[in-house]
């Protein structure tokens, strides 16, 4: 069975490439356009790896993040920051902080590294 990946980012540009970059990989992806909406899908699919962007409209990545690790079931779920802000002091413990743009390449090797 395929490793799944949620992708939560307000960006639909950026959703549609991670979506279409994961899935010709060979993952499954769910997706979120807001923090909130992050969290109702995240506790629907039950994904393996959590792409998180840190600026959304509404609650702000690591208000999701702090959520996340609360949540006895869903707290170890690995993240990786992918944002267009430096902001890798706001959640320390992500697997990965990659700025936006992007190397396809390195994002995918962290991923295939974190959850084959």
């Amino acid at each position: 069975m395929a490793k799944k990946i949620l992708i939560i980012d307000d960006d639909p540009v950026i959703v549609d490439y991670l979506e279409t970059l994961f899935k010709d990989n060979g993952y499954e992806t769910c997706s979120a356009t807001s923090s909130m909406e992050g969290l109702e899908v995240l506790h629907r699919e039950r994904p393996d790896l959590i792409t998180l962007d840190l600026q959304m409209p509404g609650e702000w990545g690591p208000r999701f993040y702090r959520k996340l690790r609360q949540d006895k079931e869903l707290k170890d779920i690995p993240v990786i920051v992918v944002t267009g802000i430096d902001g890798s002091h706001a959640i320390k413990d992500a697997v990965a902080f990659i700025q936006k743009p992007f190397d396809p390449d390195k994002l995918l090797g962290i991923v295939k590294k974190t959850i084959g």
